[in-house]
């Protein structure tokens, strides 16, 4: 160390936790095999609206992780690009629809570009950039703890020393070691089976010890676990996310970080110069609330129970005389199917062909049905109003109840 900062890499050792118990892998194996029967709950077309509303969900919690509360509501109006003239709402709106938009642009890079390293300076670096690139201007200035504010440049590691509470990172100079160390050591092609699972659980909290950012260290490295996530296939075709099980149980999160910043804490905590313990804790907290997750949303996505909650949105509005009573069955079946051609509508719902095109316009206009053009297949929609009824606890309690 010099002056308190690291500059050598083996101060980094441990880079994976070992257990001699075995809990670990079998934590990891159950990520596995949960992520895979997730990811055939749903039909592929209804998947795409139910990953899109995860994508607002998982920009919800991974701002919310960082202090910054933007309404579900407030999220959707910016992917519609409708901004709110308050100054302070908008720049968070800004920030939820840029974690989206990233979101969105590491997952087809890493289908169009499976060749690429996804632990890679580069690659961390352009994932910086590309957030940092559509942040609001505000955003982009830190004040420093001697009350020098510090511009942010997009992709850009940082070249000074900062603090991060009690935690001194790798110093400036040195980042360009740690993190071709980090790649080397978590570089998923290079690694197999369960030690992929785990490397994307190490190589969260890595990340964020070497801190190479002067900003946004925890988004990019959020952003980076989902990638990790769905490179080595089992982010459940972007069916679930870890950062709700990280913004529900936040203090145990930054904690278990935090308990993995530490030094060795003697000759039985491992051989590296920082606590194998406390690794081996963070990854044990990692996998445990990723498996709590992909259970959440399996639960939400079981057919019966899905229908149910579709058909008790449907009666609602039918005593409201807002929708038909066929509404519902029609609902119910594109869920199961996908989607529906509309000349078959009439038949499902056993109606003339009028009454049918009436039932759809008004399904449409609510956003509960969606289609690509005027005459094509309808789809289920997922409007921001009907979330809390379709997947009750999938936003804070106060949050659900407000999404009208």
């Amino acid at each position: 160390m010099e002056d308190g900062f690291y500059i050598k890499i083996s101060e980094m050792e441990p880079m994976m936790p070992t257990d001699p118990t075995g809990e670990l892998d079998d934590l990891a194996i159950e990520v596995i095999r949960k992520s895979a029967c997730i990811s055939a709950a749903v039909h592929p077309v209804t998947r795409r609206g139910v990953v899109e509303l995860v994508r607002k969900m998982n920009s919800y919690y991974s701002n919310l992780i960082e202090g910054h509360n933007t309404h579900p509501v407030d999220i959707d109006r910016a992917m519609r690009e409708d901004f709110s003239s308050d100054p302070a709402k908008r720049a968070k709106q800004l920030e939820s629809k840029a974690h989206i938009d990233v979101q969105k642009c590491i997952e087809t890079h890493i289908e169009n570009a499976p060749e690429t390293v996804i632990t890679s300076k580069s690659f961390l670096c352009w994932i910086h950039k590309e957030f940092y690139k559509r942040m609001p201007e505000e955003y982009l200035v830190i004040q420093r703890a001697d009350g020098k504010a510090e511009k942010v440049i997009p992709g850009k590691t940082r070249e000074l020393e900062i603090e991060v509470g009690r935690h001194l990172p790798p110093k400036s100079e040195y980042l360009c070691a740690f993190m071709k160390r980090f790649e080397e050591v978590y570089d998923p092609q290079k690694l197999k089976g369960l030690s992929q699972v785990i490397a994307a659980a190490a190589s969260h909290h890595r990340l964020a010890w070497i801190h190479p950012f002067l900003d946004g260290n925890g988004r990019v490295t959020r952003l980076m676990t989902h990638a990790y996530l769905k490179k080595v296939k089992i982010d459940g075709h972007g069916l679930w996310t870890v950062s709700r099980g990280f913004a529900r149980n936040r203090e145990d999160y930054l904690t278990s970080l935090a308990g993995a910043d530490q030094p060795r804490r003697g000759d039985l905590d491992g051989r590296g110069n920082l606590t194998q313990a406390g690794l081996l804790g963070f990854c044990k907290f990692f996998l445990k609330i990723a498996i709590d997750q992909i259970d959440f949303m399996s639960g939400l996505l079981e057919l019966d129970g899905m229908q149910k909650r579709i058909q008790a949105v449907v009666d609602r509005q039918v005593s409201f005389g807002a929708l038909k009573p066929e509404s519902g069955h029609l609902l119910r079946d594109v869920f199961l199917r996908g989607e529906i051609p509309r000349g078959e509508i009439p038949n499902i719902i056993g109606m003339p062909e009028r009454s049918a095109r009436r039932v759809v316009s008004s399904l449409l206009v609510k956003g509960y049905l969606v289609s690509d053009s005027e005459k094509g297949p309808v789809m289920l929609g997922f409007p921001t109003s009907m979330v809390g009824y379709y997947f009750p606890r999938l936003y804070p309690e106060g949050v659900e109840s407000n999404l009208d």
